[in-house]
C-alpha cells in the first residue's frame, strides 16, 4: 500500500485517485509591434489554477462522500485542497467547477467520478477614502501645508461666525432706532447709514457662508 499522502478536498479523503492534473494559463496577451518579428507578450494577470481529478469512490463511506461532492458542486461552497501536485502552489481555496459521476451495474457501492477544481482566491481589502482626495500620499508636509493647524482653523472659523452674528444683531438694533421720529431713513439723520448697513448685511451673509464652509471642510 502506498504511503503517499491522500488528496483531501474539504473533509473528503479521495483515497482511490487514478489521475490528477494541474493546468495553468500564463495570462499573456500578444501585442504586435511594428518592426518586431513576433509579438510582445504582456502578462495582464495570472488566471486561476485548474485541477482535474479522476478516481473511484468505494467502501462503506463511498455514498456519503459522493453526496458531499454533489452538495459542494451544487452550492458552490469554497473548499480547501491538499495534494502532492499542488505542493508548490499558494492554493488557499477551490470551488468545484464541474462534477461527473457514474455507477455501474453489478458493482454496488462503487462510483467512478471526475471533478474539476478552480482556484477561488480571497478578495482584496476594500478601498478606503483618504483625506484631501489622496494628496496625503504625496506628503502634505512637502507641499508646505501643516495638517496640525486644521483643528485650530475649525475653531477660529466658528468663533468668527459667532462674531458676525453679534455684529448683525447690532445692525438690526440701529435699523430699529431708524424708525423713530426724526431718524427715518427716508431723509432723516440715519439716511447715510442705510446704504452701509445694507451692504454690511450682504457681506456678513457671504462671510458666514464662507466660514461655515471652512468649518465643514476642516471638521470631522
Amino acid at each position: 500500500m502506498s504511503d503517499r499522502p491522500i488528496p483531501l478536498l474539504g473533509d473528503i479523503a479521495l483515497e482511490a485517485v487514478q489521475q490528477i492534473e494541474h493546468a495553468l494559463d500564463g495570462g499573456f496577451v500578444p501585442l504586435r509591434i511594428a518592426g518586431l518579428d513576433g509579438a510582445l507578450q504582456q502578462r495582464l494577470a495570472r488566471p486561476s489554477h485548474r485541477i482535474s481529478i479522476g478516481g473511484v469512490l468505494f467502501g462503506d463511506g463511498a455514498k456519503d462522500d459522493l453526496g458531499k461532492l454533489q452538495k459542494a458542486a451544487a452550492t458552490g461552497d469554497e473548499l480547501t485542497f491538499a495534494a502532492d501536485i499542488v505542493t508548490a502552489l499558494d492554493l488557499q481555496k477551490v470551488v468545484i467547477a464541474a462534477l461527473w459521476a457514474r455507477e455501474t451495474a453489478g458493482e454496488p457501492g462503487r462510483y467512478d467520478y471526475r471533478v474539476d477544481l478552480v482556484e477561488s482566491p480571497p478578495l482584496p481589502p476594500p478601498a478606503q477614502l483618504s483625506p484631501f482626495g489622496g494628496l496625503g500620499d504625496f506628503g502634505l508636509g512637502d507641499l508646505g501645508f501643516d495638517t496640525s493647524i486644521l483643528g485650530d482653523l475649525e475653531d477660529v472659523a466658528g468663533k468668527v461666525a459667532g462674531a458676525v452674528d453679534q455684529a448683525m444683531a447690532l445692525v438690526d438694533t440701529l435699523q430699529s432706532l431708524s424708525g423713530l421720529d426724526g431718524l427715518a431713513l427716508g431723509g432723516g439723520l440715519l439716511q447715510p447709514v442705510d446704504g452701509a448697513v445694507q451692504g454690511a448685511r450682504g457681506l456678513a451673509d457671504d462671510f458666514k457662508n464662507a466660514t461655515s464652509g471652512l468649518a465643514a471642510l476642516f471638521g470631522s
